[in-house]
């Protein structure tokens, strides 16, 4: 996958390949050698930096050098990297705001803007692998909550079980289940409804929709899963690809620290790659953990950091660090030759109609999930915020 080696913002010879400008016929023109603009001098920035400036031919607008960075359009444009490492490294974001010293809504806003890059991101890495073989595809939901327990929802991550490499995620909302008190079911009655959108079974359709490109043509799609019927029904309604999908399901297990089952072995072996990825984001992000009280407000803001911590786990984090083994997920699939730092995977900004998105993934980057608890569920349809 081709990737800049050091930042936008550094690279004194950079040469626009297209216009950033998304209303420019130029703006989807991925030949860059015939791209046309002129040179229109420089801008110094506060800390006494130049910054190129450049004129589009086609639409005859202006634009920057920083126009391609993924600190565009910010004041302090040194905190987006440590603001990211803290995001997994199981800090809130008054924690990061105390050690950055800067206001707890500047780490908010930093980590939409890096979930969006984060979301763009896994969206080309898995387009490069499109018509290539695959690897057989883990399939399960992480469950947690948005605002309040009573808006429980999973997150449906599609993990490949050889690289671990994170393919895919989509929310699903869904109902509270287990037992509640007559208090928490008159709670329940006054809270505002919210939309399910289908459920596990629109969930995981919709993750079968964004895998469906993997693969080399005629060959089955090998799924692995833990016998939810959400994903048997998935694999019935979707008829544009034949999918092989093995159940495991969860056997019942005995006291701690009791031996296992071979059923449980089994289940567990298939599993691991899922599973492995669920306990790191329990561990390392501090709104999943189990005794956590903090809850993240919304849905789509609580997607936005599964993003980042979905391309850090596959671009910047090795695949374990007890052996010790530094080759990350990206390494596994052949996308990258060696292991990405937080500065190199924010080497560039991403625009999102030059990548192909599934549906639920614009509305995602438009902040269009909305969260009915929350007051004011902001949207991102600013023409140049990024």
């Amino acid at each position: 996958m081709r990737w800049p080696l050091r930042p936008v913002e550094s690279n004194n010879s950079f040469r626009p390949a297209f216009c950033p400008w998304r209303s420019c016929p130029e703006h989807l023109r991925r030949n860059p050698a015939g791209y046309r603009f002129l040179r229109r001098g420089t801008y110094a920035t506060r800390r006494r930096r130049a910054v190129p400036r450049f004129f589009c031919l086609s639409c005859r607008r202006s634009f920057s050098r920083q126009s391609f960075a993924t600190s565009y359009y910010l004041k302090r444009p040194e905190l987006l990297v440590p603001a990211a490492a803290g995001l997994v490294a199981g800090s809130a974001h008054r924690q990061i705001s105390r050690s950055l010293g800067c206001a707890a809504s500047t780490i908010t806003r930093l980590a939409a803007r890096l979930g969006r890059h984060g979301l763009l991101l896994l969206s080309r890495a898995v387009g490069h692998r499109a018509g290539r073989p695959c690897e057989p595809i883990v399939m399960d939901h992480f469950e947690t909550f948005e605002f309040t327990q009573d808006y429980p929802f999973g997150v449906g991550m599609a993990v490949g079980s050889a690289s671990w490499f994170v393919y895919a995620m989509d929310p699903a909302p869904h109902r509270r289940t287990g037992r509640r008190s007559a208090a928490q079911r008159r709670r329940l009655r006054r809270r505002p409804a919210r939309a399910l959108r289908g459920g596990y079974t629109a969930s995981s359709w919709r993750l079968l929709q964004a895998l469906s490109g993997l693969g080399e043509a005629g060959q089955p799609l090998q799924l692995i899963g833990d016998g939810h019927p959400a994903y048997r029904r998935a694999v019935r309604r979707l008829t544009s690809r034949r999918i092989r999908l093995e159940s495991f399901p969860n056997p019942k297990r005995g006291t701690k620290g009791s031996p296992r089952s071979p059923q449980a072995r089994r289940r567990d072996a298939a599993m691991f790659a899922s599973d492995l990825l669920h306990g790191l984001l329990r561990h390392s992000m501090a709104h999943h953990r189990r005794e956590t009280i903090a809850f993240g407000r919304r849905l789509n803001a609580l997607m936005e950091r599964f993003y980042v911590a979905a391309v850090w786990r596959n671009f910047i984090k090795g695949r374990s660090e007890r052996r010790p083994d530094s080759s990350t997920p990206a390494m596994a699939l052949g996308l990258t030759s060696e292991p990405w730092s937080w500065r190199r995977l924010l080497g560039r900004r991403l625009f999102p109609l030059r990548e192909s998105l599934e549906p639920v993934c614009r509305q995602l980057y438009d902040r269009e999930w909305r969260t009915p608890l929350v007051g004011r569920n902001a949207t991102h349809h600013l023409q140049l915020a990024y």
